[in-house]
């Protein structure tokens, strides 16, 4: 389809959604999107962070990204909200408890409320999960225990286990239907015992949360984890994937590590990555037979070493 046609398309599929009709997700070519010229990524001083405590960029008009301000949490999160007809499912939550300095449950009401608005919808279903189990990514999760219309999936393995339906993790593949736009959603272990990637066939994005991004890819296991990389490469194999996204940023754009613990990270590459980056990163790490920290020329991979160990100094950590 040409450039002109695909955009007639949305644009037809744009107008009958805001008359309050049924919105088209199709699958055979990739919705198109957009990623910012630059993320928030912090300043030297919280005392001076002009920048929200939360970046909200629509990728398309029915998905949005977003970002924690670095200078409020140094994780710098990036959190997912995906429409269908039906639902909107939140990935992760960040990594702040309290509502009255961290209010992402406003800013996520805000966030759904516009795209009802422009929907002609009154109100669409909330269905808040999670990507895995560490305390970046649920810490905001009590924040919408008492909303209307929401679903919480447990933070349990069980619970999340049961909820989408899996009866064989990690291996098994199921479809989650947010109101025709169905994810498919599969086991991710060795960063965390618990994780999950999902991909969007509307847009065609892959999301590899912790296991996979720019910056250091912590492992615990290595053999889940070079398992879950082996499930993703035959996946990208299989399906076309227009990105790879992720959770975080810790590299800088010229390959140096931000140390752990950084709020200011001036100088980062962008957060999508692509499937070649994936493949090399694969075929790096099947050569390596002990733990230890590896630089891959596109991640740094902890291999089952501590944490808190960074490879570069840096002048912005405070």
């Amino acid at each position: 389809m040409v450039a002109g046609a695909m955009l007639a398309t949305h644009l037809a599929v744009a107008a009958s959604a805001a008359s309050g009709g049924r919105i088209d997700f199709p699958t055979d070519h990739p919705a198109p999107g957009t990623f910012p010229q630059k993320w928030i990524h912090g300043s030297p001083s919280l005392y001076d962070n002009k920048d929200p405590i939360l970046q909200v960029h629509w990728y398309n008009e029915h998905t949005a990204i977003l970002r924690e301000n670095k200078a409020y949490n140094y994780e710098g999160c990036f959190i997912y909200l995906i429409f269908g007809n039906d639902k909107v499912i939140l990935w992760d939550q960040g990594s702040t408890a309290l509502r009255n300095i961290w209010p992402l449950r406003d800013l996520i009401d805000e966030v759904v409320a516009e795209w009802c608005k422009r929907n002609g919808r009154e109100d669409i279903e909330l269905v808040v999960t999670n990507t895995h189990l560490h305390g970046d990514h649920y810490s905001g999760w009590n924040q919408f225990v008492d909303r209307p219309n929401t679903t919480l999936v447990g933070l349990t393995h069980e619970e999340r286990m049961a909820f989408f339906g899996f009866s064989h993790y990690p291996e098994q593949r199921v479809e989650y239907d947010l109101g025709g736009r169905k994810l498919l959603i599969w086991g991710s272990p060795g960063h965390e015992d618990s994780e999950l990637a999902f991909y969007d066939p509307y847009t065609q994005l892959l999301c590899t949360a912790d296991m996979f991004y720019r910056g250091r890819c912590y492992i615990g296991n290595w053999a889940k984890w070079i398992a879950s990389m082996e499930r993703l490469v035959k996946f990208a194999d299989a399906f076309p994937i227009s990105h790879l996204v992720n959770c975080h940023i810790e590299i800088a754009a010229n390959g140096d590590d931000y140390p752990r613990a950084s709020t200011y990270q001036p100088n980062e590459p962008p957060m999508q990555m692509n499937v070649a980056e994936l493949r090399r990163t694969y075929e790096f790490a099947k050569k390596v037979t002990a733990p230890g920290i590896y630089f891959t020329g596109d991640v740094r991979l902890y291999d089952e070493v501590r944490s808190a160990i960074t490879t570069e100094e840096n002048p912005y950590v405070y």
